[in-house]
């Protein structure tokens, strides 16, 4: 699909991996709408890239509803999501403390694939209202794994169970949405300079870079971004969940 002209919504959009896809879209041509709790980020971020900041709440119905109203009044129908909206606190299923805080696992699955089913299926009812682009398609939808849905370490459960998820749900929502001409694509990204990792000391983010097989370092944001660009504009891919993750596979903790 053709990004020039496209409305895109870019939740996460206000930092990180959103933050640069957002602007790569934007400079390709798309309206984008800049999606993010923060709205202060979304906003400034979309003062830079010429979109529109939007605050959301992605793991809310009626904060989900509102973005998409707020983006079609903006800029027409989105034809392109890209979910990049997420946490990862971390906890371990028993501490010294005890058990795991059920709401604490609970917010982890509410934000990153509750959040990410809610935008999916508004994305997915809008698309599927419109006429067809060329080729039959009327939308694309990427959403962001993660290779903790694969090699979830000790300390992360509620990540690793919320990034499954996202990886488990490409298939399923490639083959229903299907015949309305939207693709569903999942990216699982490993350890990326992201405001999560940037926090760490300068040396824990040096040691982990070394243990990437190549290239030896963090993934950057703007990589992503030409994969969601790919992604879009290649129509032959669908239902897939890609790794980008410089060929890393993680121990367990």
């Amino acid at each position: 699909m053709q990004i020039k002209d496209c409305a895109a919504l870019v939740t996460g959009g206000g930092s990180g991996l959103g933050a640069a896809t957002a602007a790569l879209l934007a400079s390709l041509g798309a309206k984008v709408a800049v999606v993010d709790i923060n709205q202060d980020a979304a906003r400034a971020h979309a003062l830079t890239i010429g979109g529109i900041g939007i605050k959301c709440d992605v793991g809310d119905a009626a904060s989900g509803e509102a973005a998409f109203a707020a983006a079609r009044a903006a800029h027409g129908p989105v034809r392109i999501l890209v979910n990049c909206a997420g946490i990862a606190t971390p906890g371990r299923i028993v501490s010294r403390e005890g058990p795991l805080a059920l709401e604490a696992f609970e917010r982890v699955i509410r934000v990153n694939l509750t959040g990410s089913f809610n935008m999916l299926r508004l994305a997915a009812a809008e698309m599927s209202a419109q006429d067809p682009l060329d080729g039959g398609e009327r939308g694309v939808i990427v959403n962001t794994a993660s290779v903790a849905a694969f090699e979830g370490q000790i300390g992360q459960p509620a990540y690793a169970a919320s990034k499954g998820g996202i990886a488990a749900l490409t298939l399923p929502a490639a083959r229903e949405l299907a015949r309305s001409g939207i693709r569903v694509v999942a990216i699982a990204p490993g350890l990326f300079h992201t405001p999560m990792v940037d926090g760490l000391p300068s040396e824990v983010q040096a040691s982990l870079g070394a243990g990437i097989p190549f290239p030896a370092r963090l993934g950057h944001p703007p990589e992503y971004a030409a994969l969601v660009e790919h992604i879009v504009r290649n129509q032959y891919l669908n239902g897939e969940v890609i790794r980008l993750d410089g060929a890393l596979r993680m121990p367990p903790r």
